[in-house]
C-alpha cells in the first residue's frame, strides 16, 4: 500500500468484480473468436496489440509527466526472461486453451484451468524436493477425480473430447511452469513494462505457431464474423489491459488470499456465460466435475501459508490473464 493508506472498499469491490467478470468472460470471448478466425494467429494478434499498447502507453505517460515514473531501458536479460515467460504463459498456456476450445465447451476449459494451484504445488514440490502438504495432496487427487468425471464415458453419456481436455490440461501445466519461472526471472522493476514485453514476445510466438500450423493458408478474412472481430477487440482491451490493470492494483493493495479468489470465481462465470450465450449444455457430469475441481481449488487457496497473505507478494505475470 502507498503511505499506509487503505484503499476504499468500493474501489476494491470494483476491481474484484472486474477481474471476476472480465477474466471469467475471456473463455467465452475465445470461443466466439475461433468460430470464424484462426485460433493461434488471432491469439497472437491479441497479445502483440495489447503489448504494444502497454509499451507505447508507458513511454507516452513518462514523457507527458516527467518524474512521475522512471522510464527504464530493458536489458538483454530482461528480454530473454520476457521471451521465456511469453513462451510458457502465452504460447503454451493461452495457445493450449484456444486450441482446446476447438474441441470442448468454453466453460469446461475454464473449470480445467482452475486446477492451476494444483499444478503450481506439484511443480514447486518437484523443484524444491518438498513433499506437498496433506491439503495440497488431497487437492491434487480431487482434481484428478474431477478430470476423470469429465472424460470417462458412462452408460448413455459420452465424456468430453479427451484431445480438448488434454490440450487445456497441458496449457495449465505450461502456465504453472511459467508462473514459477517468473519468481526468479530477471525483469524490469515496472510490472507494466515487464508484462508489455511478455505480451509482445508471447504474441510473436503465437503468430509463428499459427504460421507453422498452416493457419495462414486456411484463413478467409471475408468469412470473419462481426461477432468474432468484436470479441477479439474485447479480449485485447478488456481481457488483456483493463482486467490486468485491476489485478495489479489489487495485488498492491489487498491480501493475496483475497485476490486469489478469482481462481474459483472465474470458472463459475465462464460456465454461466457459455450456457447463456452459446447454449453450452450444463449436464450433471459438468456440475459434479466442476464442484469437485473448484472445491479442491478453494481448499488449496484457503490453505496457503500466512506469509503469502500480504499485498504485493504475488507476481502479476503469473495471473491467468492470458486466457
Amino acid at each position: 500500500m502507498t503511505e499506509g493508506r487503505s484503499p476504499s472498499r468500493a474501489a476494491v469491490v470494483v476491481a474484484l468484480l472486474t477481474v471476476y467478470v472480465v477474466w471469467g468472460s475471456t473463455y467465452l470471448g475465445i470461443a466466439v473468436v475461433i468460430q470464424t478466425m484462426p485460433p493461434l494467429l488471432t491469439a497472437g494478434v491479441r497479445y502483440v496489440v495489447a503489448g504494444l499498447i502497454m509499451l507505447v502507453g508507458i513511454v507516452a505517460f513518462a514523457r507527458l509527466r516527467p518524474g512521475a515514473i522512471r522510464l527504464e531501458r530493458p536489458t538483454m536479460a530482461h528480454w530473454r526472461s520476457a521471451v521465456v515467460i511469453g513462451l510458457l504463459l502465452l504460447l503454451g498456456g493461452n495457445g493450449g486453451v484456444v486450441l482446446g476450445e476447438l474441441f470442448i465447451p468454453s466453460g469446461i476449459a475454464a473449470v480445467l484451468l482452475a486446477m492451476e494451484p494444483m499444478w503450481l504445488a506439484g511443480i514447486d514440490g518437484i523443484i524444491t524436493r518438498r513433499r506437498p502438504s496433506a491439503l495440497a495432496g488431497a487437492g491434487i487427487l480431487a482434481g484428478i477425480v474431477g478430470v476423470a468425471v469429465l472424460v470417462v464415458p458412462v452408460k448413455g453419456l459420452e465424456g468430453f473430447d479427451p484431445v480438448g481436455v488434454g490440450l487445456v490440461l497441458l496449457a495449465g501445466v505450461s502456465w504453472a511452469a511459467g508462473s514459477i519461472y517468473v519468481r526468479h526471472a530477471s525483469l524490469p522493476r515496472s510490472g507494466a513494462l515487464g508484462t508489455g514485453m511478455e505480451m509482445l514476445a508471447g504474441g510473436c510466438a503465437l503468430l509463428i505457431g499459427g504460421v507453422l500450423l498452416g493457419e495462414v493458408g486456411q484463413t478467409d478474412v471475408a468469412a470473419f464474423s462481426t461477432e468474432s472481430v468484436v470479441a477479439l477487440a474485447y479480449l485485447v482491451v478488456f481481457g488483456s489491459i483493463i482486467a490486468f490493470t485491476a489485478y495489479t492494483w489489487l495485488l498492491a493493495n489487498v491480501p493475496v488470499s483475497v485476490v486469489a479468489t478469482y481462481a474459483y470465481v472465474n470458472p463459475v462465470v465462464a460456465v454461466a456465460l457459455g450456457a447463456l450465450i452459446l447454449s453450452e449444455p450444463i449436464t450433471p457430469r459438468t456440475l459434479i466435475a466442476a464442484a469437485i475441481i473448484i472445491g479442491a481449488v478453494v481448499a488449496m487457496v484457503s490453505g496457503r501459508t500466512r506469509e503469502t497473505d500480504a499485498p504485493g507478494r504475488a507476481s502479476p505475470a503469473a495471473a491467468p490473464e492470458a486466457n
